[in-house]
């Protein structure tokens, strides 16, 4: 797993990012860390009271049009780091009183943060990503990820394409989330908290409930009740210069409808409370 010719994604640009190339992600061989954070807002499982200790990472190998991270994600920024001061920056949150170590878009860095975690951290790591995933890619990740963190954001290639440029997601997101329950197995707890397994979340998009339920079923069909957790997401909030009806956050009947259908498909998991969609909880980059 290198930076020359890097396939790290399904984009497999085959660039030679140690001679400053750049593919889609944007990223060269040197990791940025954008901002690092101990994050209270993610899944209660995760952060439980000390927070989630999140790294974010520069750059993306997804895109979407709606990111809530585009200050970060759209082009690379943040500060250089190698295998070492990663690892110093995991043991400060840690120390600061992190639950884990949240990995935040972190693929696209495999070959420098991946010698960070040879030596086992104390707290679970979590593999926090779009998604759109290489199941090879998945699979090296066994004994260094305890927790995958995906998204399953399309059912629907065409809306994959028109929004995220990813025509062939959701054969993607599939093969690589099967392969991270392969990798990490199912849900583990102790006690309140999840230690292991894959937190599968789904941002519900205005005006495409259709996608929504898809989804949902997939996940009913692929998985047994309870191998994995469904994290069901309304915060879908408008970025500047979106076209109708992504220019609107969710209406109720929308997330209802949604909702039912994850109970009928007897779906574990969490849901959101309305207040998420709003800027307030986007961090400050």
């Amino acid at each position: 797993m290198c930076y020359v010719n890097c396939k790290l994604c399904p984009r497999e640009c085959g660039v030679d990012r140690t001679k400053g190339e750049t593919g889609y992600c944007g990223g060269t061989d040197t990791a940025l860390v954008a901002k690092t954070m101990l994050h209270k807002w993610e899944e209660p499982v995760l952060a439980g009271n000390g927070g989630s200790g999140a790294i974010f990472f520069g750059g993306c190998t997804l895109g979407c049009r709606y990111c809530q991270n585009c200050a970060i994600s759209k082009t690379p920024v943040g500060t250089p780091a190698d295998s070492l001061e990663l690892r110093k920056i995991m043991e400060e949150l840690i120390a600061q009183g992190a639950e884990n170590i949240d990995l935040v878009t972190p693929t696209h860095y495999l070959p420098t943060i991946l010698p960070a975690l040879e030596e086992k951290l104390p707290v679970p790591v979590v593999y926090n990503c779009g998604g759109y995933e290489k199941a090879e890619t998945v699979a090296r990740l066994k004994g260094k990820v305890d927790i995958f963190l995906p998204d399953m954001k399309y059912a629907d290639n065409d809306l994959a394409k028109q929004l995220s440029g990813a025509a062939d997601y959701f054969e993607k997101a599939a093969e690589a989330i099967k392969e991270m329950v392969r990798v990490a197995g199912p849900v583990r707890w102790n006690e309140d908290k999840v230690v292991s397994g894959v937190i599968i979340r789904h941002l519900i998009l205005p005006g495409h409930v259709e996608n929504s339920l898809k989804v949902l079923d997939w996940i009913a069909d692929t998985f047994r009740t309870g191998e994995v957790l469904v994290s069901l997401m309304r915060q879908y909030t408008p970025m500047p210069g979106m076209q109708p009806p992504f220019d609107r956050p969710i209406t109720e009947e929308e997330y209802q409808a949604v909702l039912s259908w994850m109970y009928l498909n007897d779906l574990q998991g969490f849901t959101q409370e309305k207040a998420a969609a709003d800027t307030t909880y986007i961090p400050d980059f």
